[in-house]
């Protein structure tokens, strides 16, 4: 029978159980780290909902692998900074102390949570995991044996991984090449996220800490896992008058520049400069550059001159200032260029502008000419985008014939799956 797994990233924001443990520890490598003291930690963690730390000790001490592998791995994931045999103790004897000090102890959910984490629950075979995790240690192995100070760490980490747990063996692997800033290539990185996504940790667990050698910035990257970017994000972000809740029109920006977990540092600045330039740089005029703004942030009919983006070109020049600002400081190498526009999808876009036109929805008809004058002047690419924020803006239907259509733009562009996800609303009247 298969284990029941957790859904981490719904009890946890950070990195959690024992891997967690060492990355509070290193953090506090400088200050006094006797096993008096890392007890202390681990049973506060504890106490503050971190059942993991107990239950990932007693994963340990369950598991073959002789006190000398499980010494080797503790110590590459807490960069030396504590180890029990310094305090006179093995390492099975020192983990029988924190299980004690942990207790199990299962999280309370209510029936409607509980049924809510069984739906998201991860499904991942133990065999199965414990292949793709011991193919990552081995191709990681070089770089671990070059730069982690504990001999023969490659191998005592398959052995926990094959032999104890493959999850905690994973944590344990990614802290390790943390602690030891082993640099991992953006294809291994890929690879990582995905596999922490399948095993529902919070992204930040692979994320934070970890050295990659990124890619070079692309301003024509489409296909980010979480569907929208660029101006079309922004709008949505700006949306109405609501966005006042969030913070200044400058920090709603700078949110939709920032890079999460999962991205090159930049990533998502580049592309919203881009749009921005594109836009700038074109023949429009201020009107039809704010005409088109306003609808797709759903603010038509917001005229006050002291709007922040009463000026059309005004405001994207603000849009382009502080994407600089956030690429000069997470990417200082990075000189911004504009990515080719995808012209060869001019005609196609253009047919899917025209038949939008004809709709009940008078916003939408409004900004057709404009959306037609950025496919066909601008770059058939932002069009489409902006055509879908705006048919999502108000409420549009999109029968099963278009959509299928736009599901071919989408994957021609090479946006990522989700990017019309359900965003557009279902025409149930019938094809169209």
């Amino acid at each position: 029978m298969e284990r029941e797994r957790e859904v981490y990233f719904y009890d946890y924001a950070s990195d959690f159980g024992l891997s967690g443990l060492a990355g509070i520890l290193c953090a506090r490598s400088t200050l006094r780290l006797d096993e008096p003291v890392v007890l202390d930690i681990a049973e506060s963690e504890a106490e503050d909902d971190d059942h993991r730390i107990g239950a990932d000790a007693r994963l340990l001490l369950g598991s073959p692998p002789p006190d000398d592998v499980l010494r080797a791995v503790w110590l590459a994931a807490v960069r030396r900074c504590f180890d029990p045999a310094e305090e006179g103790t093995d390492t099975r004897t020192w983990l029988e102390r924190v299980a004690e000090l942990c207790p199990p102890r299962a999280p309370e959910r209510d029936p409607y949570e509980a049924k809510s984490l069984d739906e998201a629950r991860p499904v991942v075979p133990e065999e199965e995991l414990r292949t793709t995790v011991a193919a990552e240690v081995e191709s990681a192995a070089a770089g671990l044996e070059l730069r982690v100070a504990v001999p023969g760490i490659a191998p005592a980490l398959l052995r926990v991984v094959r032999e104890a747990d493959a999850d905690l063996g994973f944590r344990l692997f990614l802290r390790a090449l943390k602690a030891y800033s082993v640099p991992v290539e953006a294809d291994t990185y890929e690879r990582l996220i995905a596999l922490g996504d399948a095993l529902a940790y919070p992204r930040v667990v692979v994320h934070d800490e970890l050295s990659v050698r990124w890619r070079p910035l692309d301003p024509g990257r489409r296909d980010f896992a979480l569907g929208r970017f660029g101006l079309p994000m922004l709008a949505a972000a700006l949306r109405g008058t609501e966005w006042a809740y969030g913070g200044t029109p400058r920090e709603h920006i700078q949110r939709v520049a920032d890079d999460g977990p999962g991205h090159a540092p930049g990533a998502y600045a580049a592309v919203l400069l881009d749009d921005a330039w594109r836009l700038l740089d074109s023949a429009l005029p201020a009107q039809a550059v704010g005409l088109l703004w306003r609808t797709a942030a759903g603010r038509p009919h917001v005229l006050d001159e002291d709007e922040f983006d009463a000026d059309g070109r005004v405001w994207l020049e603000q849009v382009s200032q502080v994407c600089h600002a956030h690429l000069a400081e997470v990417d200082p190498a990075y000189a911004p260029f504009l990515s080719p526009p995808r012209t060869d999808l001019t005609e196609p876009v253009l047919r899917e502008v025209r038949d939008a036109v004809h709709t009940d929805a008078e916003q939408v008809r409004g900004v057709a000419r404009v959306l037609e004058d950025v496919v066909t002047a601008v770059d058939p690419d932002l069009g489409f985008r902006l055509l879908l924020r705006v048919l999502a803006m108000y409420g549009v239907p999109v029968g099963e014939d278009r959509r299928a259509r736009y599901r071919v733009l989408a994957a021609q562009l090479g946006f990522s799956e989700d990017h019309l996800d359900d965003r557009l609303p279902e025409d149930r009247r019938g094809a169209s």
